[in-house]
Formats: C-alpha cells, structure tokens, sequence
C-alpha cells in the first residue's frame, strides 16, 4: 500500500547486509542520480548510504535498556529492508534483541508468498524472531487508510505477543514531506501539518531525516533485493498522486530542496503543536467532563482562551464523542468554535460520525450517534 514506499517481498534472498560494495559519493550527505550509479568503485568500504542508515538507528535505539525487544516492520520494500539490515547490524551492539514482523495484507493473489519471502530475508540478516501476521483489510477510511490501521493493529499485537517495547517503522524524509502535503490538502491545522512523529509510543522512526534515494543505494550496496509494490505506481491512491504528481512539479517551479523543506517545516511544527497541546489538555482537565452519553464543554472556561488552545480542547471533545481523527476537519471544529465566538442561536452542528454538537444552557454537548436520537 502507499502509506510507505515499502510493500511485500522480492522472491530473491537476501545476500548478505555486511559492509557492502559501495557507491560514487557525491559529498556529504548527497545521493543524486539512480541508486545504480550510486554503487561503484568503493569495494572493500563501508558504503554511505549504509552508514548513513546505520547511524540513525544507532542514534534511535541509544536510549534503550540492554535486553530490550525491537521489533522492526519490514514489508520487503527498499525502506524497510535497509532499515532491517541496518536494525540487525546495531542492535547486537547496543545489547539489544532484534526481531522483525511482515504483515501480509492479501490485498494481492501472491502476498502470502512475498510476505513470507520478505520474513526470510529478515531471518537471513540474523534477525530473530520473525514472523508474517495476516491481517483482514476493511473499508472505513478508504482503502489507504484501512489498510494502516490493519498495520498497526497487528503491529501493536505482535509487540505484545513478544514482549517488545519498540517497533520500528521505515518512513523516510520523503514519505514526511508526502504526508506534510496530504495534511495541507485536509486543511487539519497544525498538527496534520506537523507530520508523523520519530516517537509515538511504541512505534520509532529512525529514518523521517534519510532520503528514500538513501534506502535505495543501501539495498543495493548491501545486496539486498526489494520488490517494488505495484501499489506505489497506482494513480487511484493520493499519496502515489502526491509522490509522481505534486512533488515533481513543486521540485521543478520552485527549485532543489523541496522535500526537505516540508520534513523540515514537519518537525517545527511539531514542536508548537507538542506544546499547545499540553496546555489545552491542561485547559480540559477543567473544561470539559464526560456524562454518560455526552461529553459536555464548559463555554465560559473555553470563551477566554487563545484560539489555538480553545479549537484543541473542542476538537479532542469531539474525538471523545466518537468522530474519527481522519474525518474530523479544522472546518468542522471551526464550525463547533462559532457556537462559543459567533453564537447567535444556532440549533446544532452535525459532525462526522454521527455526532452532534449543541449549545445549551452555556456549555457545548457532544453528543455520539447513538444518543443523538434523544437530544435536541
């Protein structure tokens, strides 16, 4: 799926992820040109692009106790497989126990061949344990969607199968600035645009500053194989648009630097939001308590609040109510916003969900579908 670069497994194994035959480097940190060209003349030497993936890991996992358990989610993709190589080299050396998980989605006829084809690439590397979790893909949210919380889900199960207190995800700078671009067009506000995070509980993401032409060259220095997702060409997905489409586009009318740019803009804006969020999960600690079948919000408490704090705890309410994170927009807390700031009698706002937001008696109720029915 395009939610990453990677997908299923190549059917050649893996040769080896040793020091590796090496690539032309075109100055620090700079891989230009095709991931072919980028391997040649430094047989015998630790390649770059190795280095470079090596180095974040080791800086992702330096914090971790000996003996922990990481898990990395390798789907066979160059990101991941470079990830996976780099995850089995660094983790021995940290005290670490390395494993990877190969989640078959079966959203193809021969997945539960390439998963298991991936998983051995993995065992190949000297990662252990390994393991393929099929997992049933719904419908809600689309089909991108769908098919990332069916990841996740599994993800998050496998963790607690084996013990483990990390799961690593390949998600490159480039895959950053796609979701940066993703969160524009939603119109999400500030967080959307701050992108994925390097830390969200379990889940790490050594590689949101690396290149995906970075994984690339790695594979290849290191003889690994990956087999490209016919997903990641297919037009009917945003994210492919966003990846052959926009980008291409903004690269050429506004110069070199683009992508970097957004992963860049990701990670200052994660920082604002990290902290407003703090102080408008301080503000609902006060402002907003929780009945039966309504989550209720104080008017007078939010009323004097900065805008940016105010939205925050209104839009959390509303995700406590029952609205989906992907389908709940900025319009729609900026819609719930008006019956505190523009209030002129309004009777209700619906939300997606079925939640229904009103003004009573001077607090806001939100209230989930399956109460709606009673409330007016």
């Amino acid at each position: 799926m395009p939610g990453s670069t990677d997908s299923t497994a190549d059917p050649a194994a893996a040769r080896g992820h040793g020091d590796a035959v090496g690539a032309r480097h075109r100055g620090p940190g700079h891989f230009g040109g095709s991931a072919e060209e980028l391997v040649e003349g430094r047989r015998g030497k630790l390649h770059p692009a190795v280095a470079r993936i090596r180095e974040a890991v080791r800086t992702a996992l330096a914090d971790l106790p000996r003996q922990t358990i990481v898990l990395v989610a390798c789907s066979g993709g160059a990101d991941s497989l470079a990830l996976a190589a780099a995850t089995a080299f660094e983790a021995p050396k940290l005290g670490l126990r390395a494993g990877a998980i190969v989640v078959d989605h079966g959203l193809q006829a021969d997945s539960a061949h390439t998963a298991e084809t991936a998983a051995e690439q993995c065992r190949t590397l000297g990662l252990e344990p390994v393991q393929v979790r099929a997992v049933e893909v719904g419908g809600d949210g689309g089909p991108e969607a769908a098919a990332r919380s069916a990841r996740y889900d599994a993800l998050r199960d496998a963790a607690d199968e084996f013990g483990a207190d990390v799961v690593l995800l390949a998600h490159t700078r480039d895959d950053q600035a796609e979701t940066v671009l993703l969160g524009l067009a939603r119109g999400s506000g500030a967080r959307s645009l701050a992108g994925m995070a390097p830390v969200a509980g379990l889940l790490r993401r050594p590689l949101l500053e690396v290149p995906r032409a970075t994984t690339a060259a790695a594979c290849i220095a290191s003889g690994l194989r990956p087999w490209h997702d016919p997903h990641n060409d297919d037009p009917q997905y945003k994210r492919v648009r966003v990846r052959h489409e926009v980008l291409p586009v903004l690269e050429e009318a506004l110069g070199p630097g683009v992508t970097e740019a957004l992963a860049r803009t990701a990670g200052l804006l994660r920082a604002d939001a990290d902290a407003l969020d703090v102080l408008a999960a301080d503000l609902a600690e006060t402002a907003v308590r929780h009945t039966e079948d309504e989550v209720v919000c104080d008017v007078g408490m939010l009323s004097t609040e900065p805008q940016a704090i105010r939205t925050r705890v209104l839009r959390q309410a509303a995700l406590e109510a029952g609205c989906r994170a992907n389908d709940l927009t900025a319009g729609h807390v900026a819609t719930v916003d008006a019956l505190i700031t523009g209030w002129r009698g309004q009777r209700w706002i619906d939300l997606p969900q079925g939640v229904r937001a009103t003004r009573r008696n001077g607090f806001i109720v939100l209230t989930p579908d399956s109460a709606s029915g009673r409330k007016v």
